[in-house]
């Protein structure tokens, strides 16, 4: 399940690929994979939030600004574009801020039932696919970077961290059904923070001030039906970083739903600090459409 290698063309060059880069890591990771696999993405980096040194990872990037819908198809079209993966976040607060938007996506802002981020690139997502464009999993050359259940660090989870992970995936699921954030942060079987739209680090720092530098567990969940095109619960060595730092003695997260940045490191960190993870198996809904994609492929 977690490679989806079988779903890559075995010849790369039948089809153009493309990467919408958001922020952060992952577009890098996406375009080291590809290549691995022969393939030579064409980059459309959102100027807002991709890093400038993806032109070093890239032989053909284009920068556009968020909002910028009918440039970014333009622009795939003109590079032959008819598979592209989205990989980086875009921060929320931008998308409904900081961004302008042109007529195509103006439209489309218009016609939307809801304005949260999920229907907002799940409606980018269509356009595309009306263009020709086909957007696939974000994760497709990410196989190794997405954990199988299990305990994942030297230590487990002592018995109150165990409960307390218990009793934040049952909150975090619910949440997230509801399309509130994806994470919890929990002390003595009390949701002690809840995600919303400021982020995973954010969170763990607005719950440690509030507990005092008490120990505290941190568990992050996947939606119920997880888009893993666009939108990937992400885990990296800054947040493993800053568990140690607030006392945050342990991880929860799902498995084969979560990506984990620099996994080797992130791993190496939490053992050092004493910090323990487990991947649990996401519930049966989840799991039965992971069968189901899979069976597909």
């Amino acid at each position: 399940m977690a490679a989806n290698a079988e779903s890559i063309p075995s010849n790369p060059g039948d089809s153009n690929w493309g990467l919408i880069a958001g922020n952060g890591t992952f577009p890098f990771l996406v375009l080291e994979g590809a290549r691995s696999r022969g393939i030579d993405m064409t980059v459309i980096a959102i100027r807002e939030e991709a890093s400038p040194d993806i032109e070093r990872f890239a032989s053909r990037v284009h920068w556009v600004s968020l909002g910028e819908l009918s440039k970014t198809i333009d622009l795939l079209h003109k590079e032959g574009v008819k598979q592209a993966v989205m990989a980086g976040q875009v921060k929320h607060n931008k998308i409904f801020s900081s961004i302008r938007p042109d007529w195509k996506l103006a439209k489309l802002l218009l016609a939307l039932p809801s304005k949260n981020t999920d229907s907002l690139i799940g409606a980018v997502a269509k356009v595309l696919e009306d263009e020709g464009i086909q957007l696939v999993d974000s994760t497709k050359f990410l196989g190794p970077l997405l954990p199988a259940p299990g305990v994942l660090t030297r230590r487990a989870p002592d018995e109150l961290e165990a409960a307390d992970m218990e009793y934040g995936l049952h909150v975090a699921r619910h949440i997230a059904a509801m399309d509130l954030g994806q994470m919890v942060v929990v002390r003595d079987k009390a949701c002690v923070a809840i995600e919303a739209m400021e982020g995973t680090d954010e969170t763990i720092e607005r719950a440690a001030r509030i507990v005092a530098g008490q120990k505290i567990v941190v568990v992050k969940v996947s939606k119920p039906k997880q888009d893993m095109r666009f939108d990937v619960p992400v885990v990296g060595l800054r947040t493993i970083e800053l568990m140690s730092r607030l006392n945050a003695t342990a991880l929860a997260i799902d498995a084969y739903r979560t990506l984990l940045f620099e996994r080797d490191q992130m791993i190496e960190k939490a053992d050092s600090a004493g910090i323990a993870i487990q991947a649990f198996a996401p519930p049966k809904h989840n799991a039965d459409e992971q069968s189901a994609k899979k069976r597909k492929s």
